[in-house]
């Protein structure tokens, strides 16, 4: 769905004209609906479909809607194996459009909203799910140093950190006062799995941030990739295995699902399958339920920063305040795992 950009298009166009190699004439420009962060816009010219993504206006959060990493990262991925849209300029002059802002290629083919995948047969199911799972497995394993990003994060304490900067981000953000945030603010940091793997992690890694071959089963661009860093690998594997853990009607899971009659493998089947393609040993189970845990802390933060954007007046989506409103729900969620590990601990 398009709708009015609400941009200076007299200077975009000029901006164009000046920065792509490409240049097809004046662009007419509609905005996307449907994502909760950076807005993001179609540029149509003569034979020619770009994207724009910007970062929002108004007060922001630190260090978040980072335009500038998005397309950093992207540019230095292509031709690494893992599928990107091609980068075409970056403004950071926000005199253009009133924010940064970046271009890539259009990219056309299916997006999936929904991880239970309606729409398909059991057998398109797997397949879409085990790409996904290459995917993320070919991400994991990239030489980032080879391909310029060596300083793209700070090596070392990636998990502290990022539980730091994800309490941080959440009390900056924070509307109401949510007790079980504020049980994991206080365990999280506690009991951090020892071991400090470092790959490129996405961030945002979900079934929507993936466009596909328009009739294979072939992720052809990962999309979105503003929360990417150089960090620990399982907890970028966690984010997106919490669809087998929350449902759809928490955020956007399949937990109600039987997933064996829908061709789909089980949370364990499918930790296997990614730990077979980086040749490594099978995850900690208890290791794996922090990252669970932490995974969920993070999207409760994150849906708490929608929620703040929303009552500014500064969200990029009309029904950002009752997405974000599922926060005190995804923390229910990941206190109640916390919950269940410790009661398996053995005394």
């Amino acid at each position: 769905m398009t709708i009015n950009s609400g941009l200076d298009e007299t200077a975009l166009d000029a901006y164009l004209h000046a920065n792509l190699r490409s240049y097809a004439g004046r662009y007419s420009v509609s905005a996307l609906s449907g994502g909760q962060s950076n807005p993001t816009f179609v540029l149509t010219g003569k034979g020619q479909k770009l994207v724009l993504r910007k970062k929002p206006g108004g007060a922001l959060l630190p260090s978040a809607h980072a335009v500038d990493r998005e397309y950093r990262v992207i540019s230095a991925l292509k031709g690494s194996g893992v599928p990107v849209a091609k980068a075409q300029c970056y403004c950071d002059d926000a005199a253009v459009i009133g924010t940064p802002f970046y271009v890539m290629d259009f990219v056309e083919g299916r997006q999936f909203m929904d991880p239970a995948l309606p729409e398909l047969s059991a057998k398109e199911r797997a397949l879409i799910w085990d790409e996904f799972n290459r995917v993320i497995a070919t991400l994991h394993s990239v030489d980032y140093a080879a391909l310029g990003l060596g300083d793209y994060g700070r090596p070392g304490n990636f998990l502290a950190r990022q539980i730091a900067r994800w309490t941080k981000q959440y009390r900056a953000s924070e509307t109401e006062r949510i007790e079980t945030m504020e049980r994991l603010i206080e365990w999280l940091p506690l009991n951090i799995p020892a071991g400090d793997d470092t790959a490129i992690v996405h961030g945002d890694l979900r079934i929507d941030n993936l466009m596909f071959h328009p009739v294979e089963p072939r992720i052809i661009a990962v999309l979105d990739w503003e929360l990417s860093t150089l960090g620990h690998p399982l907890p970028d594997l966690a984010y997106h295995v919490m669809s087998w853990r929350l449902t759809s009607e928490q955020f956007r899971g399949m937990a109600e699902h039987d997933l064996p009659s829908l061709g789909l493998p089980s949370e364990e089947e499918y930790l296997e399958r990614y730990c077979e393609r980086l040749g490594r040993g099978k995850i900690d189970p208890a290791e794996w339920e922090f990252h669970m845990a932490f995974s969920m802390f993070r999207l409760a933060a994150i849906l708490q920063g929608i929620v703040r954007r929303a009552l500014d007046g500064n969200a990029s989506n009309s029904e950002a305040l009752t997405v974000g409103r599922r926060a005190r729900t995804i923390a229910d969620v990941a206190w109640q795992q916390v919950k269940k590990l410790l009661a398996d601990k053995p005394a």
